[in-house]
């Protein structure tokens, strides 16, 4: 399998603008895009993160009673 990397954009709509020649006319392709992380998205979600688990409403899930299951229990998900 032969990988591509492409720099591209998008526009205003949000849609991928590709001028990207594959010279093999009338194949189908598999696209891969990999999106930079929104630093600003991710600084916030890591606030939200840090705010639940200081947050007192949520000690008692620290209680060792509330431990009542382990690797154990259960049944492993099969796919059909």
């Amino acid at each position: 399998m032969k990988a591509i990397e492409i720099q591209s954009n998008t526009d205003s709509r949000g849609n991928l603008k590709l001028d990207y020649p594959i010279p093999m006319p009338n194949k189908n392709v598999r696209l891969l895009i990999l999106l930079e992380e929104d630093e600003e998205l991710a600084k916030q979600e890591k606030i939200w993160i840090d705010s639940i688990a200081k947050n007192p409403a949520f000690d008692f899930l620290k209680d060792k009673s509330e431990d009542i299951y382990s690797c154990n229990d259960g049944e492993p998900l099969k796919d059909d």
